[in-house]
């Protein structure tokens, strides 16, 4: 498929299931807007397409202020996440071509340094909403066997699979397995890989 075909393709896509999800977006932000002020909205710099840098937009879920991010998160932040429904905003950045609904999920850019040259490999396309390593553990399992699911899902992409993962994302949103890493209430620092390059 040509790029600029695939592009157009991903925005209208993104476009589309923004348009159906925004009574869901118009719920959530008022729940945050009512439950922890403003912003509603949570900004952040992640690497995207080949680590270039885009601004992710999700659905605020902690207090401000000092803290770890499990004593700021609250009641209703951490519900959002079991649901996923924090991530409904990204379906913005879907649409402005920044991401994908499948692909590698964009972590934090302090993170670019610490990745073997096989797991840079992840930012060979689009992150997603979600993505392989979503559907095959979530947040429960280590960085290592994550990143390992992402370069895989770069060698392997394609239109089937991405259904697969889309469908199988559902159920794990409905059963809300993986949400959060053994003993957190968020997914932990990546120190570095412990996987040889």
């Amino acid at each position: 498929m040509p790029m600029r075909t695939a592009s157009a393709t991903r925005a209208s896509t993104g476009a589309a299931v923004l348009v159906v999800a925004a009574p869901v977006l118009a719920l959530v932000a008022l729940a945050v807007r009512v439950g922890m002020g403003r912003p509603v909205l949570f900004r952040q710099v992640r690497p995207g397409l080949d680590g270039r840098p885009f601004v992710l937009v999700k659905f605020r879920t902690m207090r401000a202020g000092t803290g770890t991010d499990g004593e700021r998160l609250t009641r209703l932040g951490r519900f959002l996440r079991s649901c996923s429904l924090d991530e409904l905003p990204e379906l913005w950045n879907v649409v402005r071509g920044e991401m994908s609904l499948v692909g590698p999920r964009p972590l934090l850019t302090r993170y670019l340094d610490r990745y073997t040259p096989e797991q840079s490999r992840r930012h060979r396309m689009r992150p997603g909403i979600t993505g392989w390593a979503q559907v095959n553990g979530r947040n429960a399992i280590s960085w290592d066997e994550r990143l390992a699911l992402d370069v895989w899902y770069v060698d392997h992409w394609s239109l089937a699979l991405d259904a697969r993962i889309l469908a199988r994302t559902v159920w794990i949103v409905l059963a809300r397995r993986g949400i959060t890493a053994a003993g957190s209430d968020s997914m932990p620092e990546f120190p570095g890989s412990t996987v040889p390059s």
